[in-house]
C-alpha cells in the first residue's frame, strides 16, 4: 500500500455506519482532524466512545452546513445521497467531495478487481475471492460486500483486492481505476433514488472510466443495456455468454463452460458446481475470467468454484417440510433478482415479495408470475403497488408481518409446491437490512409445525 498522510486536514465523514465509522479510524491515523456527521442522535449509534476517545468531534442529529464549509474534505459513505444541501452547499464553495472507495483505491499498489452490476455482484466477487485464496495469494475481499474497501488499507501483505461496487459508490469517484471490472447486467434498480434508468446506467459506467487499453473490461454479451455503450469502453474487452459459445471468451454449451482464450481452450462441466441456475453458471463464468487471465491454473479455478456453496440469505434451502422446500432469497432486492429466482424453480411456486419500494417497473414479472406462482404473497410498504401489477395474474393476498406471510405460506402451499421469499424491494421499512429480513424469515420457518393445523 502506498500510505498517504492528511496531516491537520479537516476531514467532514458523512454518514455513521460501518464504512463512516471506518473512515474516521482511517483519518485519524494519517494525522487529520476528523468530524462525523450524520442526521441521526448519539444515543441510536454504536461506537461514539471509541471515536470521541480518538479525538473525532461529532456533527449529530442534523448536518451542519457551517461545518462542511469550514472541511477541506468531504468524504460519504455509500448510501449517502449528493443532493443534501450541506453537500450541495460545500461543492458550490469549491470543497472536494470524495466517496470512500476514491479514498482507498489512492493508496493501492495491487490489482484491483471491481464487480459491479444489477445482480450477482456479491457471488462472484466471493467467488472470485475464493480462487485466488485456492491459488495461494492473500486477496482482499469486501466493498460494499461487507468489509467497507478502506479497511483493505490496514494491511500490506494482500496480493489483489477484489471489490463489490455499487452505483452509490461509483457517484463520488474522481481516479477510482480498476484493473480489471466486471459488469455483470443491468436491469431496473434503485429509481427511487435515480430519476431514470439512463442515471442509473450511467452511474454504473463510471466503473470504466479511467481504464487504459492495459486494463480489462469483462463484460455479458447477452446483456442488451451493456451492449448500447461497450464499444465506448478503452479498455481490453472480455465477454461472457450463458447462451452461446464466444470465439474469444466465456462461453457455455448447455452443459459446460468454454474458455477460449489466447489460443488455448478449457471445458468445465456445470454439473459439478453446488451452485445452481444459469444466474449463476453467469456468476461463475464472470468470477473465472479475472484469475485465469492472471495465471491462475484452469483446474484449480474450477476446483475452487465448485467447493462454493452459496451466499446466505441467495437461494439458499432454509427446509424442506411437508414435500415443500422453502427458499430464502432475500437478498433478492429489485425485480431482476426476483426474475433470476423464478426462473431456476419448477411451478407450483408461493413467492412473499414486498418491502419498501425502490420505483422500478414489477411489469417484468408478469409472465413468470402467470406460469410459475399459483400464491403471491404481498407484504410491507410496496404491497399495493405490485398487487395492482401483478395481482390479477394469480391468488394474491396481503400478510401484516413476514411471520405472518410464513404461515400464509405454510397453509396454502401443497406437497409438491416450493416457498420462496424473494422481495424485489429494499427491506428498511420493516427491518434493518435483508440479512435481518432473511434471519427472521428462515427463523418463521424453523419453527414451523410438522403437521398443518
Amino acid at each position: 500500500m502506498n500510505r498517504i498522510e492528511y496531516p491537520q486536514q479537516k476531514i467532514m465523514i458523512v454518514g455513521a455506519g460501518r464504512t463512516g465509522i471506518a473512515l474516521c479510524r482511517y483519518f485519524v491515523q494519517r494525522s487529520a482532524a476528523v468530524t462525523l456527521s450524520d442526521t441521526r442522535p448519539a444515543d441510536s449509534l454504536a461506537e461514539l466512545d471509541e471515536l470521541t476517545h480518538l479525538g473525532v468531534n461529532l456533527d449529530l442529529g442534523g448536518h451542519t452546513t457551517a461545518k462542511f464549509l469550514s472541511s477541506d474534505l468531504i468524504v460519504i459513505s455509500p448510501g449517502v445521497s449528493l443532493q443534501l444541501p450541506a453537500i450541495k452547499a460545500a461543492v458550490t464553495a469549491g470543497i472536494p467531495v470524495l466517496g470512500e472507495i476514491e479514498i482507498a483505491c489512492r493508496e493501492f499498489d495491487v490489482p484491483l478487481i471491481a464487480i459491479t452490476g444489477t445482480n450477482g455482484k456479491s457471488t462472484t466477487t466471493t467467488l472470485i475471492g475464493a480462487i485466488y485464496s485456492a491459488w495461494g495469494k492473500q486477496p482482499f475481499v469486501g466493498g460494499n460486500l461487507g468489509t467497507p474497501l478502506i479497511a483493505s488499507t490496514q494491511r500490506s501483505d494482500y496480493d489483489v483486492i477484489v471489490a463489490e461496487i455499487s452505483s452509490f459508490q461509483l457517484e463520488a469517484v474522481k481516479q477510482f481505476h480498476p484493473r480489471y471490472a466486471l459488469l455483470l447486467n443491468l436491469s431496473e434498480d434503485h429509481l427511487d433514488r435515480y430519476p431514470d434508468m439512463v442515471s442509473y446506467i450511467n452511474a454504473k459506467r463510471e466503473i470504466f472510466k479511467r481504464m487504459t487499453t492495459s486494463d480489462v473490461a469483462i463484460l455479458n454479451a447477452e446483456d442488451a443495456r451493456t451492449a448500447t455503450f461497450s464499444e465506448t469502453i478503452i479498455a481490453q474487452k472480455i465477454f461472457f455468454s450463458s447462451k452461446r459459445i464466444l470465439d474469444k471468451g466465456m462461453g457455455y454449451d448447455g452443459a459446460h463452460i468454454v474458455w477460449r482464450h489466447q489460443g488455448s481452450e478449457s471445458h468445465f462441466p456445470v454439473s459439478e458446481l453446488q451452485i445452481k441456475g444459469l444466474h449463476n453458471i453467469e456468476n461463475v463464468m464472470a468470477a473465472l475470467i479475472a484469475p485465469l487471465c492472471e495465471g491462475c491454473p484452469p483446474e484449480l479455478a474450477w476446483k475452487a468454484v465448485c467447493a462454493f456453496r452459496g451466499l446466505e440469505h441467495r437461494m439458499n434451502l432454509v427446509r424442506v417440510l411437508n414435500g415443500v422446500p422453502w427458499y430464502n432469497d432475500s437478498k433478492g432486492t429489485n425485480v431482476g433478482s426476483v426474475i433470476k429466482s423464478l426462473e431456476g424453480l419448477q411451478p407450483p411456486v408461493t413467492l412473499i415479495a414486498g418491502g419498501k419500494d425502490k420505483g422500478g417497473d414489477y411489469a417484468p414479472l408478469a409472465d413468470l408470475i402467470s406460469e410459475k406462482v399459483r400464491h403471491l404473497i404481498l407484504i410491507g410498504e410496496a404491497r399495493a403497488r405490485i398487487e395492482a401489477a401483478l395481482g390479477n395474474l394469480t391468488h394474491t393476498v396481503h400478510a401484516a408481518s413476514l411471520d405472518d406471510a410464513v404461515s400464509l405460506a405454510h397453509a396454502l402451499t401443497e406437497t409438491g409446491g416450493t416457498v420462496l421469499l424473494s422481495p424485489g424491494c429494499s427491506s428498511f421499512d420493516m427491518f434493518k437490512s435483508y440479512a435481518e429480513r432473511g434471519n427472521v424469515f428462515s427463523a418463521a420457518v424453523g419453527r414451523l409445525p410438522e403437521v398443518r393445523r
